[in-house]
């Protein structure tokens, strides 16, 4: 194997590895580059732990590690789930966590993936990837021959992370001709961007994209704007003179100097402050940079120049109702609201008005943003690859009693609970104090059965879920009841196909 020898641990019928390095440590002068080999060990390391998180904030907008989770520069780590039976060949699942690519790891549930192992006699692996300003802002315009930086590093180290599972995961029992990949929110969109990274075709043999925000990929004139102002912050942060009359060369040298943690501070403040400064944006994201990124990935999709993969795509009934307090990176003010439909002319902009009644009072507001950042650019990744691959499309509607009476329905990351069969831990109990928890559960069952059917051979239940295509657009809605429906909120997508400027 890669790197060299590994010792997992056995138990509950389940052999598990955790912490495997899957490229280089991204430290010293590793930090802003590319992720490069493993370096190898000596004998036979213990894989019985997750290794460090990526570097986040615990007290940022956004629900960081806990004080008692390790976290380092030194990051990037794999983990592996199988069967303990000695069956070889088994189908992969590779997870990528969400975020907003800005906190999260592969750690934060250590149960996640168990019962689709159990269930599905696949293979689950997750992993770590750099967040925030080490991974997710592109301060290539500071790069020099002497100090090179480089673009796009927590993407590129998802396609590191996946060549590892081509290279060894057979090792483990797998299949790397076999691959599903999967991934939520951040991790959604990692996988409708992986699918148009030209180095990840071929690692994958197919995708699931849940709760994606296809669109938060910019471009480098929009990245080079968050660039200068997080170096400007940066800049105050640590006591200096300030940056912003002064070479590219000293400012990435600041930003190769500065402290982890000054780097996380900096963040922080641009996350909260670009949704006003910026509507309808999403700071930490990837950025097409013309090599590793060729192109905006819905025009990828629309020319059919993404990975030839099947795909189950879709996206929860009211994605928008979570994002609210600190949480709120949408566009969900009457301020971002009147800057959106400044993009737009008087026709679509009436049209699209008149499908959130009472906007911008909060509900219509949290699902126009909602609908902006996920549920639209979804649907045109779904239409545009259906023209050349199988893909089925999916609504997520069902939530537990007290999840509808606190305003939320079925939310944003609601999914995750059914699809890892999460119910059991205190959070989940506490969503279902009032009832609901044996159909939500049993949803969840039903979910992870087409999502293991997909992984072992690519198959879908069409007599259930019929294929999506842009005549009929039959979405399964998961609910206490399945059902199947003709473009569900077809007078909603005609308002907003006239609209979004960009997809």
């Amino acid at each position: 194997m890669t790197g060299g020898l590994v010792r997992g641990v056995t138990r509950r019928g389940l052999h598990t590895w955790r912490g495997i390095p899957y490229a280089a440590p991204p430290v010293g002068s590793l930090r802003f580059r590319a992720p490069r080999p493993v370096v190898p060990w000596a004998g036979v390391r213990d894989a019985s732990e997750f290794g460090p998180v990526s570097m986040q904030s615990r007290n940022g907008n956004f629900i960081g590690a806990s004080r008692s989770t390790p976290m380092d520069e030194d990051c990037l780590t794999i983990n592996v789930i199988r069967p303990a039976s000695d069956t070889d060949g088994l189908p992969v699942m590779v997870f990528i966590h969400g975020g907003a690519y800005s906190v999260g790891s592969s750690a934060e549930y250590p149960k996640n993936g168990e019962t689709l192992v159990r269930e599905g006699g696949v293979i689950y692996v997750s992993f770590n990837y750099r967040l925030g300003a080490l991974g997710y802002l592109d301060f290539t315009r500071y790069s020099t021959p002497e100090r090179p930086i480089e673009s796009n590093l927590g993407l590129r180290d998802q396609v590191a992370a996946l060549a590892w599972v081509r290279d060894n995961i057979a090792a483990f029992g797998g299949d790397p001709a076999n691959v599903t990949l999967f991934g939520e929110s951040a991790g959604g969109n990692a996988v409708t961007t992986l699918m148009a990274v030209p180095a990840a075709h071929g690692l994958f043999a197919r995708a699931i994209a849940q709760s994606a925000p296809p669109n938060a990929v910019y471009l480098p004139e929009m990245a080079a704007v968050w660039a200068d102002e997080f170096v400007e912050l940066l800049a105050e942060n640590i006591d200096t003179d300030g940056v912003e009359n002064t070479s590219d060369d000293t400012a990435g040298q600041i930003l190769v100097d500065a402290a982890a943690v000054e780097l996380i501070d900096a963040a922080v403040t641009l996350t909260l402050r670009t949704p006003d400064a910026h509507p309808g944006t999403i700071v930490m994201s990837p950025v097409i940079d013309g090599d590793f990124l060729p192109e905006r990935p819905l025009d990828a999709f629309k020319e059919g120049r993404v990975a030839r993969a099947p795909l189950i795509i879709g996206t929860n009934d009211r994605e928008g109702s979570l994002f609210t307090g600190r949480l709120d990176i949408l566009a969900t003010t009457p301020k971002r609201i009147r800057a959106i439909f400044g993009r737009t002319k008087k026709k679509p902009r009436k049209a699209i008005k008149a499908e959130y009644p009472e906007l911008p009072a909060k509900r219509p507001a949290a699902d126009f943003g909602g609908d902006y950042a996920f549920w639209y650019p979804t649907v045109k990744v779904a239409e545009r690859h259906s023209r050349f691959m199988p893909v089925h499309f999916y609504r997520f509607d069902i939530a537990p009693r007290l999840v509808h009476l606190a305003g939320f329905d079925a939310t944003h990351g609601l999914d995750l609970y059914a699809i890892f069969d999460r119910m059991d831990g205190w959070f989940g109990r506490t969503m279902t104090i009032l009832g609901g928890r044996r159909t939500f559960t049993a949803a969840g069952k039903r979910m992870r059965a087409f999502w293991l059917a997909f992984a072992r051979d690519g198959s879908v239940d069409e007599s259930v879920w019929p294929r999506y295509d842009e005549t009929e657009r039959l979405t399964l809605i998961f609910d206490e009841t399945d059902r199947v429906e003709s473009d569900p909120r077809a007078s909603k997508r005609l308002a907003w196909q006239e609209f979004v400027p960009h997809v």
